[in-house]
């Protein structure tokens, strides 16, 4: 042997060593399970060979053959990590909204079981928001929802002898995607599990402040100690999504307005008996909806989605849900909200929730929860005369029974005393009464800012506005000089070194679905938040933002800068004007000036018509080819405010289009071929 291969051959005999005895032991053959499956002769002459195979390999997985033939349930979860017995972490999850949902599906299953039916199990996990955050994993967020939902789609559809589907997740992007493949399922019968919240710690800061803790280091306003302390207690509990009313929050208060999850069931803390309890009670329901031959389909109806917004409305919900209702309603065959419909909502109902990121009071999630949840808000609401409460739900009853009962449930009024007793918050301070919301100065939740920079409209969580810096009739105003980036990078590399300052229009193009895969930035809207000077800074993108963004951000910007959108014409020292009416929801954000120079908001729009767009402005060079994909079929689709969808039948005839403009192309070109020769 040459002596060159002398080290490589011993390393990698280091690496295949092994110690073992019965290492070579290997068996060619298994005795097989003992019994018999319950085969009729009906069976074997009319049942596809898939679905008796089917049952060779149930009882090869262990199944006891006499109760083979017990409905079958499909739990679909998000899992990721991996746990060991005693809770202690084998492989790390990407986040503690995934980590502990094993535990559900390990509850439902057994119930489901002894229940006599014949439980199965699969996931598609999910990335984690917070961990993508100012990096290029953020290319792949929005656009993962569609993929996940799409595997969801097919894994249910590859068990064809399933009888009813339930969903387990959580956080951002698995969360929506789960709600969207069992919104898909028709008349097969559908539960949403929430996963529920994580708690908050008993001393410092929650998980959405402390991802600021870079920019305020930098700023001098936090310490090298303090920053290490708060960031390794912020998560406290290993499970379960974060303490604010963020995407992931928000998205398991919509399961449940929904229908699609049982009372009482989203934002329950992560981990704890009465958490585990709701995968029991939803395994349950999802028999009692196969017993009453009831489906998704009625369950999943346009008045539910209506609640879904009315309750979205009511609790200062993230703007992320302006993309993912709407694509759960396109999932179940509905009709999808626009932002008329969403205006028309957020006119007509308060918000009546104290709650991080919002507040007043920034109460954690688990609060809301122990506060009485969605079914305490939604009697609110059924008060006032702004639900259908005729409606199915997945408790196997309409809504109407579901508040009824509610109304006098000793769950309701257990959880309310807790809250009381263990914190000292009366509950009627987390979810008021329109009346007192009012009073302590609640505003309704989203405004849909137009102008020269946002023709095709853009969206702000208004109510989540500073109001110290908004004027007394209610309107947020603000003139600024544009400091213009096309990344984020540069973007909070400007924060963290001094070069935004109060009165700036922060202004980050090319980060809408052809640039990024439409990344969340909420790397700047925290950190603008949570910075002293911050409230005095706006901030302008064809991004999107986190759930827990709160300020006068305004997102959504369309056209996007990389498909035309005007927002990618503009320079450093362009005067913006951003206006924001809280009360009357209207807004508008213009180019108005240029330097010293001012001019009208129609003046701008000749401007900026015959600019060129920024030279700097690109798809990210990070941009993945599936991304790309992605950003395809959702612009001929419609785009974000069509909730980023893959509507089928517009992308077929796009493509159907393209494929003739290119033949009609291809036969030009040879026609002119031919008589040059």
């Amino acid at each position: 042997m040459d002596d060159q291969y002398a080290p490589s051959m011993m390393q990698l005999a280091e690496l295949l060593a092994s110690y073992r005895d019965d290492l070579y032991e290997i068996p060619t053959h298994a005795p097989g399970p003992s019994g018999r499956l319950p085969l009729t002769p009906e069976m074997l002459r009319t049942w596809a060979s898939g679905d008796l195979f089917g049952l060779s390999q149930n009882v090869g997985m262990g199944w006891d053959p006499k109760k083979v033939l017990g409905q079958h349930m499909l739990i679909i979860s998000t899992q990721g990590g991996l746990r060991a017995a005693d809770g202690s972490p084998e492989a790390l999850g990407y986040h503690t909204g995934h980590y502990e949902i094993g535990l559900l599906v390990q509850a439902a299953a057994r119930e489901l079981r002894r229940l006599g039916a014949v439980p199965f199990a699969a996931a598609v996990s999910d990335p984690c928001d917070g961990r993508s955050q100012g990096t290029a994993a953020m290319f792949d967020s929005l656009p993962y929802r569609n993929d996940a939902s799409l595997v969801m789609r097919r894994l249910i559809r590859s068990l064809p002898t399933r009888k009813g589907v339930l969903g387990v997740a959580t956080c951002d992007k698995g969360l929506p995607a789960t709600m969207m493949a069992l919104a898909s399922i028709g008349r097969l019968p559908g539960v949403l599990v929430p996963g529920g919240v994580t708690l908050a710690p008993a001393e410092g800061e929650d998980a959405g402040k402390v991802q600021t803790i870079g920019a305020r280091f930098a700023h001098g306003e936090i310490s090298l100690e303090y920053a290490a302390e708060v960031a390794c207690r912020a998560c406290a509990s290993p499970g379960g999504g974060c303490q604010f009313l963020g995407t992931a929050a928000t998205a398991q208060v919509v399961a449940e307005a929904l229908g699609m999850a049982i009372v009482h069931s989203a934002l329950a803390p992560s981990g704890q008996p009465i958490w585990e309890e709701v995968a029991v009670h939803s395994a349950r329901a999802l028999l009692r909806q196969a017993q009453l031959g009831w489906g998704m389909a009625d369950i999943l109806t346009d008045a539910a989605v209506h609640n879904a917004m009315v309750v979205h409305a009511a609790i200062g919900g993230s703007t992320n849900l302006l993309l993912h209702i709407p694509a759960i309603a396109h999932s179940a065959g509905l009709s999808m909200p626009t932002a008329a419909d969403w205006r028309e909502v957020n006119q007509a109902v308060p918000r009546i929730v104290s709650v991080l990121p919002n507040g007043p009071l920034d109460y954690p999630t688990v609060y809301v929860f122990l506060a009485g949840g969605v079914p305490e808000i939604m009697l609110h609401l059924r008060r006032a005369g702004l639900l259908e409460t005729s409606v199915k739900t997945a408790s196997g009853c309409s809504l109407d029974d579901v508040l009824d009962w509610w109304q006098d449930s000793e769950r309701r009024r257990r959880v309310r005393d807790r809250l009381k007793s263990a914190t000292g918050v009366d509950p009627d301070d987390v979810i008021m009464s329109p009346d007192v919301a009012r009073a302590r100065g609640l505003t309704s939740t989203v405004t849909f800012p137009t102008g020269n920079l946002a023709p095709d409209g853009a969206v702000i969580k208004s109510t989540a506005i500073d109001p110290s810096v908004v004027d007394a009739d209610g309107v947020y105003r603000h003139i600024g000089p544009a400091k213009v980036f096309t990344s984020e990078r540069q973007a909070i590399a400007a924060i963290k070194g001094g070069a935004i300052e109060p009165g700036d229009v922060l202004v980050l193009i090319g980060r809408g679905p052809t640039g990024t895969g439409m990344e969340e930035t909420y790397q700047l809207t925290s950190a603008l938040k949570h910075l002293s000077f911050g409230k005095h800074v706006a901030l302008i993108t064809d991004a999107r933002f986190s759930g827990v963004s709160t300020g006068a951000c305004i997102g959504h910007v369309g056209p996007e800068a990389l498909a035309g959108g005007p927002i990618g014409k503009l320079r450093d020292g362009d005067v913006i004007e951003v206006i924001v009416d809280r009360i009357r929801l209207q807004g508008s954000v213009n180019f108005v000036g240029v330097g010293d120079e001012r001019f009208d908001a129609e003046e701008g729009t000749r401007i900026l018509a015959k600019r060129e767009p920024h030279p700097d402005l690109a798809p990210d060079p990070d941009l993945p080819d599936d991304t790309r994909l992605w950003a395809a079929l959702q612009r001929a689709s419609g785009g974000p405010w069509r909730g980023a969808i893959y509507d089928v039948e517009r992308i077929l005839q796009v493509i159907e289009a393209g494929i003739a403009a290119l033949a009609a192309n291809d036969d030009e070109t040879s026609n002119q071929h031919v008589t040059q020769i």
